[in-house]
């Protein structure tokens, strides 16, 4: 029996959005541990299908640039004045990077996340190494998002 996966918005800044997702599934049978990694994904995807509806039919041309990574956090509430939720933790550090250092109309994923994403049957190719700010050089893979 798992709990909710769902998606929510967590902080945004600037043009900055981050999201996360959680699964508490207590079996942990391996179809099931990753729920959370393929509700994030199926929803950076549909981001990505809603933006292009919305230039197509708004004459505009926005695009998209996502980094998304999986495993544990810190979070809380943080601030006496105007409390915050908020996570915290390598994970959030090495998503943002992925960001960072995306192309736009891709989503940037680390080589473990790639890993878990292709046991769920998602087709990935291989960025290569790059070299993150604080982490060194990573493998990164981007989701295909075509059908």
């Amino acid at each position: 029996v798992c709990v909710c996966v769902c998606v929510c918005v967590c902080v945004c800044v600037c043009e900055s959005v981050l999201c996360l997702t959680a699964l508490y599934c207590p079996l942990q049978d391996s179809s099931m541990s990753y729920s959370h990694v393929r509700s994030m994904v199926d929803f950076a995807m549909a981001m990505m299908s809603s933006l292009e509806n919305f230039n197509t039919h708004s004459f505009s041309n926005y695009k998209l640039r996502i980094g998304v990574n999986h495993g544990p956090v810190i979070a809380g509430v943080i601030g006496a004045h105007k409390p915050q939720y908020d996570i915290w933790g390598n994970t959030v550090n090495v998503a943002s990077r992925m960001d960072s250092t995306g192309i736009l109309d891709r989503i940037q994923v680390t080589e473990e996340t790639a890993e878990v994403l292709k046991s769920l049957g998602y087709s990935l190719t291989l960025r290569g190494v790059i070299t993150v700010k604080g982490k060194g050089e990573l493998t990164t893979y981007f989701i295909n998002t075509e059908n």
